[in-house]
């Protein structure tokens, strides 16, 4: 179960460089990225600078909830370096507005303009747009900008706004449910009747934002000459916004290109199209003239798209032995104040209900699901999109069940997890999975962490009063999405094939294209040890090309866990047919059969003989030396290959966390940390446990620090990095790893994704071990963050309850 950490272990004490083995994958190989990242010499958006570029500033919306009356742009306009000032009526012949479509029934798409229109929906909403000389005279002329606001009833309680006497934010809609759907299999209501034992209770995820190192930023380019446009900017999806942008420019495709360069972070927040670029792009095209916009921390805080903001009643009932029966949810999602595109309103709240099977056999389920139009930012994908709630109500569900039973924890898990022997599995809600280790993950994190041993010393030191908590969650999830399931659900949008190109050119070298768009996860180093095995080359001659539209004839980006499922699969099927091509010609060359040749570093061999070609050699016969090959030899160098993994692959983790909480200042207190991981094929475990343990740093900030907190009136009320409090260094423990490389029978390479496991499985480990670190209080957690003011509250009233009990 070990033997990926085993090897990681081992080869982490060598100094192992670029190219160094015959074997790259599984190889702890060092980030190609990280030479350039590390020594300043990255080109993030902002380092690319135009002299004559107009700089944008936004009036953005102090209101929740209001209709524009009247809005004066003359003052702003006359001062000194202002170019121009812009509002949505200014835009209304350059651009229509965006929807996110969908097929799913009982839907409602909401329009959204570049900038706001006639109605306020949220505050921090782009209203209008001044451009000028710098970005320091277009933020002192939005002060002059006149705005005459009629307020509106604001709605910011995701179950106030379901009622039909609620102010309605999109009136053509006639309701706040953007969307809704119900999964279900057999009959709940005769099941829990039934059961013998149930539990249940109301559980609440607050809101998040995603809070990348970069905030968005954009910079459009528009070529006169060759009537194209150029978008730089910070994001995960630069083919989804060129498709975009020419559907509403109306322009061809060749005429628009987007550019992902550097980019510091996404975490699913620059996965969606904000206003603010589609403003940049048609003001470039418009003006004829370079226009770049970089937002503030404030304006990051507001504007980017949020998540994690449900309310789930569940109850899980099982029979007297501990297997489950059937299951129950009722879920309110709140999606703020669009149907954010391409994802939908959907996207977050029906992944809770169609996850909340997860990895245990549940025979009957019944899940429904709203998705509520707030006053707030609109939420869209954050790093786990859905499973962290789903995951956090089961895991809770099963502690609180495994008390009641007085079972252990880890036990009724095991008795109740899908067997090896019986996938692929159908969950009660329909998701597949195909195979994955769900019980390997459980019994290899509990002896990672000698679970035995550590129930006997919680028990030692409940004993001298101490509260002292282990927590559990195992959690399965689907990734590499092919084209059956639509990333979002729906969506029209193919989101489920990936294209890669490969070229050997005249001089050897390697060059990939891809539709992705990393943003951190390593992997112009992970593609090329991928092809570098699959073709025989080194890495120091490949060169992955990513983030850009142009370079392949369709992407999308990077999310939903797909890169090296997607992108992994394509290239190894492109580089096993360009292969191919070059031994051909090496048979000529070396006039040997091609069942004789090898190809490996680089370097083409007939076996048991000294007879060699380097690739360079080879390409330089092909291209270029005359009467080297016959002219039916002479084959393209260069191959594309689109992969479509169909139905995705399944990912499955075990977290364990052990805490202890002061009774004094309610500080959590993170001592140990396990993760027994199943992502398949490792390609680079080095790369894999920095995605582990920052998705589990993100996961520690959703269970105790990170809320986005909004007034009454809407107003946002943690506006600054003092106020949304993320977890430093100091919060977060040491995490242990452990690989299992169960391969995926579903994928080529038998690859699976691993980017957001630790965001699914922390925040649910968490509360368990709080829960378990109070049960000696009789106080349950339904609720995260759990912030120690909610602690003090929690242990208050649970002392007030038993004072009175002993009355």
């Amino acid at each position: 179960m070990t033997d990926g950490l085993d090897r990681a272990a081992g080869l982490a004490g060598a100094d192992v460089g670029l190219g160094m083995g015959p074997k790259n994958i599984g190889a702890p190989i060092r980030r190609v990225e990280d030479r350039r990242l590390l020594t300043g010499e990255g080109m993030f958006t902002a380092d690319r600078l135009v002299p004559s570029a107009l700089h944008v500033a936004f009036r953005r919306s102090d209101h929740a909830h209001a209709l524009i009356s009247r809005i004066n742009t003359a003052a702003a306009a006359e001062m000194p370096g202002v170019f121009a000032v812009h509002t949505a009526r200014d835009l209304d012949d350059l651009v229509e507005p965006v929807r996110a479509p969908s097929r799913m029934e009982n839907y409602h798409a909401t329009e959204l303009y570049p900038l706001a229109r006639t109605k306020i929906r949220y505050v921090g909403e782009p209203v209008a747009a001044v451009l000028a000389e710098n970005r320091y005279l277009a933020e002192d002329a939005l002060a002059r900008i006149e705005i005459v606001y009629e307020p509106l009833e604001t709605v910011i309680d995701p179950e106030i706004a379901v009622r039909e006497d609620a102010p309605l934010l999109h009136e053509e809609a006639g309701t706040n449910v953007l969307a809704a759907r119900v999964f279900a299999r057999g009959n709940v209501e005769a099941q829990m009747a039934a059961a013998p034992v149930r539990v249940g209770g109301r559980f609440r995820f607050h809101r998040k934002t995603p809070v990348a190192i970069e905030t968005r930023a954009c910079l459009a380019e528009y070529d006169r000459g060759r009537r194209s446009l150029t978008l730089t900017l910070s994001t995960q999806i630069p083919g989804i916004l060129r498709d975009l942008l020419v559907d509403l420019l109306k322009v061809p495709g060749h005429s628009v290109r987007v550019v992902a360069p550097d980019v510091g972070g996404g975490f699913g927040g620059k996965a969606s199209v904000y206003q603010e670029e589609i403003v940049v792009a048609v003001l470039a095209r418009h003006l004829g003239r370079a226009v770049c916009w970089a937002s503030d921390r404030l304006e990051d805080l507001s504007s980017t798209s949020q998540g994690f903001d449900e309310i789930v009643d569940a109850e899980l009932a099982l029979d007297k032995d501990g297997h489950i029966l059937a299951l129950s949810a009722e879920v309110i999602g709140d999606v703020g104040a669009y149907s954010i595109y391409p994802w939908t309103a959907a996207l977050e709240p029906v992944q809770v209900v169609s996850f909340m099977p997860g990895p245990y056999r549940i025979p009957t389920y019944r899940g429904h699901v709203r998705a509520v139009a707030t006053c707030r930012a609109p939420t869209g994908p954050y790093r786990g999109v859905g499973r962290p709630i789903s995951t956090f109500v089961v895991e809770r569900l099963i502690d609180m069940a495994a008390q009641r039973l007085s079972t252990d924890p880890a036990e009724l898990r095991l008795r109740n997890l899908i067997r090896t022997d019986e996938f692929p599995y159908r969950a009660a809600s329909g998701i597949v999975w195909d195979r994955s280790g769900f019980s390997e993950t459980l019994t290899s994190a509990c002896a990672a962490v000698g679970y035995p041993k550590l129930r006997e010393e919680q028990a030692k030191a409940r004993a001298k009063g101490r509260l002292v908590g282990i927590g559990i969650a195992t959690y399965a999830e689907l990734t590499g999405i092919g084209s059956r399931i639509s990333a979002a659900p729906g969506m029209p949008l193919n989101t489920g094939t990936e294209s890669a190109t490969i070229r050997l050119d005249s001089t050897g070298a390697v060059t990939a294209s891809f539709g992705i768009a990393s943003h951190g996860q390593g992997l112009e180093t992970t593609l090329a040890q991928v092809i570098a095995d699959e073709l025989g080359a080194r890495i120091d001659d490949i060169r992955i090309l990513q983030g850009d539209s142009a370079v392949v004839a369709h992407g999308t980006g990077t999310y939903a866990s797909r890169s090296a499922v997607l992108a992994g699969g394509a290239a190894s099927l492109a580089a096993r047919l360009l292969k191919e091509r070059i031994i051909r010609a090496a048979s000529h060359l070396l006039e040997a059969p091609t069942e004789d040749i090898e190809a490996t570093d680089g370097k083409v061999f007939v076996a048991g003989t000294d007879r060699s070609l380097t690739f360079r050699e080879i390409a330089k016969a092909v291209y270029s030396e005359m009467g080297r090959l016959p002219r039916d030899a002479r084959e393209e160098l260069e191959v594309t290959k689109v992969y479509d993994p169909y139905l995705g692959t399944t990912s499955s983790a075990t977290h364990i966390v052990v805490l202890e909480i002061d009774p004094e200042t309610y500080r959590v207190k993170l001592d140990r940390y396990v993760v027994a991981e199943d992502c398949g094929c490792i390609i680079n475990p080095m790369i894999v446990d920095g995605q582990v343990h920052g998705a589990v740093a993100q996961g520690i900030g959703a269970a105790l620090y990170e809320e986005v907190i909004h007034d009454g009136a809407g107003q946002l009320l943690t506006a600054s990095l003092a106020d949304y409090v993320i977890p430093t260094a100091t919060e977060v423990p040491s995490v242990s790893t452990v690989h299992l490389e169960t391969e995926s029978p579903s994928t080529v390479g038998g690859f699976r994704g691993m980017g957001e496991g630790g965001t699914i499985g922390a925040p649910a480990a968490i509360a368990n071990a709080l829960a378990d670190a109070l049960a000696p209080l009789g106080v349950e957690i339904f609720e995260l963050p759990m912030t120690p003011e909610r602690l003090f509250r929690l242990i208050e009233q649970s002392k007030t309850r038993r004072q009175g009990e002993m009355l």
